[in-house]
């Protein structure tokens, strides 16, 4: 896998779990929802007096200064419009070099008094298949890989967004029984993980308002151990409007006892494409621009953060004429985003 090749969280209609599957999961869901503690929220070093951490060595950066040494000022400055932007740093594989990254990023963003924000996206059957297919080898080795994340952001600050599309994958079917039920226990582990490393935030992922609804997700984020974590994280690297996430992370907040939860707004200024046929409306799409600048400072006090998980300027996938794979710099798109 590449350095940032994670799939765009994709609206998908999904293979829904049929007959005696579905009341079987939800039966299993809501014992195990009745049975789960009112939601605590961890005590975390606050981050709200420490400004999240811009990294100046992303590509966005780099195609500024490609730009600038060009001499095509102008689409420096728009690109800089992303640049100068905190946005989530992805770590998509299980090599040493991805654990040291991590060591790195959380020690320079310490140093500067910031708080880095980074996205776990290594589970095993990673997309069901998809444009970031992919993933740990298997169970064992995921425990392994978490546990080695973990240490290297102990004694640190960060935010974490926890496996996008993991928990709504589960739910949609695409995984099959077995392996869904293995899903949900890695989660929860992973969360227990690293929601005891006291300076560190994790949002496990929930999809966005328009895939999974609320009254399904919330058991499932129950089952995959969310009342451990600090929260949730919704629209990870899509286009649904800030307004529909506020509407049903509300709905599935009070579901879950009031857990707060984090909103990705890279990309949602537009809102949505108009659905259309296959990968279109969610892969790459014209006409979207940059949603609301990242904050700690939300104005809502169920939401601790808009942020920019998906990197604007970064592909969806290999979809278009000209795009390149997921996770690739994609400066033509980065341009119509920020222009």
């Amino acid at each position: 896998m590449g350095r940032h090749v994670y799939r765009p969280g994709r609206l998908r209609r999904g293979v829904l779990l049929g007959g005696v599957l579905v009341l079987a999961a939800t039966a299993v869901a809501l014992r195990d929802r009745e049975a789960a503690p009112a939601v605590r929220v961890p005590a975390a070093t606050p981050p709200e007096d420490r400004p999240l951490y811009v990294d100046p060595t992303g590509a966005a950066a780099a195609q500024v200064r490609a730009y600038e040494r060009a001499g095509r000022t102008a689409e420096a400055a728009i690109v800089r419009r992303i640049a100068g932007q905190p946005v989530a740093t992805w770590f998509t594989d299980s090599r040493p070099d991805t654990v040291h990254r991590a060591a790195r990023l959380v020690a320079t963003a310490d140093r500067a008094g910031k708080v880095p924000v980074l996205v776990l996206y290594n589970i095993p059957y990673r997309d069901c298949s998809g444009h970031s297919a992919g993933g740990a080898r298997d169970a064992p080795s995921y425990r392994r890989w978490v546990a080695s994340m973990a240490a290297a952001l102990r004694g640190r600050s960060a935010l974490v967004v926890l496996e996008p599309d993991a928990v709504a994958h589960a739910v949609t079917g695409c995984l099959g029984r077995g392996p869904a039920a293995e899903r949900f226990a890695l989660l929860a582990g992973a969360i227990e993980t690293l929601a005891a490393l006291p300076g560190v935030r994790v949002y496990l992922d929930a999809g966005n308002p328009t895939w999974v609804p609320a009254d399904r997700m919330a058991p499932a984020l129950l089952r995959a151990g969310a009342q451990r974590a600090r929260g949730f994280a919704l629209n990870v690297a899509n286009f649904e409007t800030t307004e529909d996430n506020l509407t049903y992370g509300a709905r599935l907040s009070r579901l879950l006892g009031g857990s707060p939860f984090v909103i990705d707004t890279s990309r949602n200024g537009n809102g949505p494409a108009r659905r259309g046929t296959g990968d279109r409306h969610w892969c790459n799409p014209p006409g979207r621009r940059l949603g609301h600048p990242p904050t700690l400072r939300t104005g809502h006090p169920s939401v601790d953060a808009y942020l920019w998980v998906k990197r604007p300027g970064e592909s969806d996938g290999a979809c278009r004429p000209g795009a390149p794979p997921a996770g690739q710099w994609y400066p033509a798109y980065a341009l119509a985003l920020a222009g």
